[in-house]
């Protein structure tokens, strides 16, 4: 596994990361939780130290089971939580106030419960899942990131950026209070080498790179005929004509592959791991299966130029999530 520095915090995390959403169950179906905590033991046994999870993801479920690893004695682990909206709106939504969304007792109150369901003194990244650089002046926010830093509960403050918005940040990055950005970022969606990127390498400020693999498609796995569970919020992801869609985009990527990417989920992680900005990859993990061959990645090998440079011509600028 290698390892990166996740901004200015002072701490190396494995450039492969360990998204925990899935194994919150709730809106992903299938999620057994003796299964979930074999995956994050042999993520962590394989050099894995980052772990990504929320407060929403089931009700506090994802984090309880990743407090469980944290008390196993494996090693040292870094965990990174998020502040869901107080409205519950996800994506931040234009002219809502701060005091909708984030309340400087909210704030504090959402991280004491994370605390507690971690069972942890001290969150390593304690992010916002969502933003609107409206807020960017509202003091009260600010103070409660103050405050927990001054008390020990959190060593960093960072920020998840709305869906396929990675420019709607830019203020807050300016203020110098957020050490990490978390950020779509995949084949399909290469907005944030626009201008996040400079701006955070510049600064040195942390990426953590979500949805490494479009909710599956960048795996191959999503086909016109797939079939999800009654109850997985995927089968509203890839409503209707989508699985097409994504399938089609897919199979031009095929003949990419070849000796610097055998897979399409080899071709989609190196993709990301092979820009200097990111700091870490949280692809989704429930399974062994998954962690085994998500690690086998973190082998200090990264495209060639050549190849990157075939891969811009895969942009794809859609919302799946909002549109």
């Amino acid at each position: 596994m290698k390892f990166r520095p996740l901004g200015k915090i002072g701490i190396n995390v494995s450039e492969i990361g360990f998204g925990a959403w899935g194994i919150g169950g709730q809106m992903w179906q299938g999620s057994e939780d003796e299964e979930s905590l074999a995956a994050l033991r042999k993520a962590a046994e394989l050099g894995v130290n980052f772990f990504d999870t929320a407060l929403s993801y089931g009700n506090g479920h994802s984090e309880q089971l990743v407090g469980r690893l944290l008390r196993s004695g494996i090693g040292k682990l870094y965990v990174a939580t998020k502040v869901p909206p107080k409205n519950r709106q996800w994506p931040a939504r234009s002219g809502v106030p701060f005091n909708d969304a984030f309340p400087k007792n909210y704030i504090i109150a959402s991280a004491n419960q994370s605390l507690k369901n971690l069972r942890t003194e001290c969150i390593d990244v304690l992010q916002f899942h969502v933003w609107s650089d409206e807020w960017v002046g509202a003091d009260e926010i600010w103070e409660a990131v103050r405050l927990l830093k001054s008390e020990g509960k959190i060593k960093a403050f960072g920020i998840s950026t709305n869906d396929h918005e990675p420019a709607s940040v830019l203020k807050a990055a300016r203020t110098g209070m957020v050490d990490t950005f978390q950020v779509i970022y995949n084949i399909f969606d290469q907005s944030p080498e626009e201008e996040l990127f400079p701006y955070c390498q510049k600064n040195n400020i942390g990426i953590i790179a979500r949805v490494p693999f479009d909710e599956g498609g960048l795996t191959g796995r999503v086909r016109p005929d797939t079939v999800f569970p009654k109850d997985d919020w995927r089968n509203e992801y890839f409503r209707g004509e989508r699985k097409k869609q994504v399938n089609d985009r897919v199979e031009k990527l095929k003949p990419l592959l070849g000796a610097e990417a055998k897979t399409l989920a080899e071709l989609a992680l190196r993709f990301i791991l092979s820009r200097p900005a990111v700091s870490t990859v949280i692809p989704g993990m429930r399974s062994i299966a998954n962690v085994e061959i998500n690690t086998a990645f973190s082998n200090g090998k990264y495209l060639s130029e050549k190849l990157l440079k075939e891969l811009k011509k895969h942009k794809w600028v859609r919302n799946f999530y909002g549109d």
